[in-house]
């Protein structure tokens, strides 16, 4: 098994078991289902924002704890006031060590989209994501057939969050791109093994039609790689572990978007 498939398999799991624990309707009554949320599109194309969707990132499959030390207020107040577009908030336990507990905590702090960044297989892993605060869901094609793509993204519409598809290849953008996504995001990690390149990001970008928010996700630790890729077309850039691999986030941040 890939680390992809394990995540999957251990997913699959833990959606049972909350299922289990809190019914859909407890999380349809919560005060943070009931917000309007805020436009991933009109956030990342205000001219006075950097179209960085800066993540809190506590461990991953291939680096193991990244950051143990730092508090989710602390940063995601700092990439604010950096002038991101979004902030990516983890909530896998098992395999980056967040919760979605992290995930409302952002959500109390910010005035700006915030994506539950999650491997969703199910619609109930949408409602939690409505629930503890999150405007933005993400979509993995390597996990998720066409029609699942399609069902998913849809329900999501319909509880009014934005969608992130995310794709690594042409095949899986090809055959995955439906109008009840908001934006594509090109992921420059392979999940299989873990192996990053800006290629992923560079061979798609123009096959992306214009109608999406065109993102490229992961290996972006230099302002000139920002700039390299909104030349080639790209609007967001999400950014997970350059900042949360520091001893301060927040002021690690803030002086690469003095960089800009």
């Amino acid at each position: 098994m890939t680390i992809l498939d394990k995540i999957i398999a251990k997913k699959r799991l833990e959606v049972e078991q909350a299922k289990a624990v809190v019914a859909v309707a407890d999380l349809e009554s919560t005060p943070l289902f009931e917000r309007a949320c805020f436009s991933l599109s009109d956030s990342v194309r205000n001219e006075e924002k950097n179209g960085i969707i800066a993540e809190f990132k506590r461990a991953s499959p291939s680096k193991g704890i990244i950051n143990n030390h730092s508090s989710v207020p602390e940063v995601v107040t700092g990439y604010q006031e950096a002038g991101v577009s979004a902030v990516s908030v983890l909530t896998d336990p098992d395999f980056f060590k967040g919760s979605l507990a992290d995930l409302v905590a952002a959500r109390e702090a910010l005035q700006i989209p915030l994506l539950r960044k999650e491997f969703i297989i199910d619609e109930y892993q949408i409602v939690e994501a409505k629930a503890h605060g999150a405007d933005i869901i993400l979509l993995i094609a390597a996990v998720l057939d066409p029609a699942e793509v399609k069902a998913l993204s849809e329900f999501a519409k319909s509880l009014g969050l934005n969608v992130l598809l995310e794709v690594h290849n042409q095949e899986e953008l090809g055959c995955s791109m439906v109008d009840s996504v908001d934006a594509i995001g090109v992921n420059n990690r392979n999940l299989n093994d873990f192996k990053v390149s800006l290629d992923h990001s560079l061979e798609l970008v123009d096959l992306i039609p214009s109608r999406f928010i065109k993102v490229s996700e992961s290996g972006i630790s230099d302002p000139n790689t920002i700039r390299q890729l909104r030349n080639a077309g790209f609007q967001g850039f999400l950014i997970g572990e350059n900042f949360m691999k520091t001893t301060a986030p927040s002021k690690a941040i803030k002086e690469f978007v003095s960089q800009l």
